[in-house]
């Protein structure tokens, strides 16, 4: 399935994306942010793509006009979520640092926060971000999510500890920001 916003793309992710996604995830500043560590080459990044980026509801986000990747914005449901249920998945989002401050984020977030209301029925959509992650934090309150917590021990599953700010964004919320 393809998703299309003003100026972008969200496709599925292809192997020949591995050459662009390690251009981008190589960046030190990049995936320690979002939960992992910066791709050492590019037959990581194709590892990726093959094991993680092609979990369902996971899209490469690209320009329109060019098809350059800009990053990635994904649901994830039921026990790979921080609320644990399939009817509130997760938003994750990253973007390149060449494409940082350009709006993209947010538009590819809200593209898929629609999507998991209007087509996948949802009742909430729940978004982290690690404490100090402006950028994060930032998107997020664009797209009216809502303070919930604060996990002190982080991500365990990944090997973060730094401390996770949990946000959510309820189906109604969602309805009155957009009328």
């Amino acid at each position: 399935m393809e998703l299309r916003t003003k100026r972008l793309l969200l496709r599925p992710w292809a192997s020949s994306d591995a050459e662009a996604l390690y251009q981008l995830a190589r960046d030190s500043e990049v995936g320690p942010a979002a939960g992992w560590p910066p791709h050492a080459d590019v037959a990581e990044s194709l590892r990726t793509i093959e094991d993680v980026l092609s979990a369902p509801e996971t899209y490469a986000v690209v320009r329109s006009c060019d098809g350059a990747l800009v990053g990635c914005v994904a649901l994830r449901f039921g026990e790979d979520s921080c609320s644990g249920l399939d009817a509130e998945p997760e938003l994750g989002f990253w973007v390149g640092r060449p494409y940082w401050g350009c709006g993209y984020v947010t538009e590819a977030a809200s593209c898929l926060v629609a999507r998991a209301f209007a087509d996948l029925g949802c009742d909430a959509v729940w978004c982290c971000h690690y404490d100090g992650n402006a950028r994060s934090a930032r998107v997020q309150h664009k797209l009216g999510f809502e303070f919930v917590r604060t996990d002190p021990h982080g991500d365990t599953r990944l090997g973060y500890t730094l401390p996770e700010v949990e946000n959510v964004l309820r189906r109604e919320r969602w309805g009155r920001m957009r009328a």
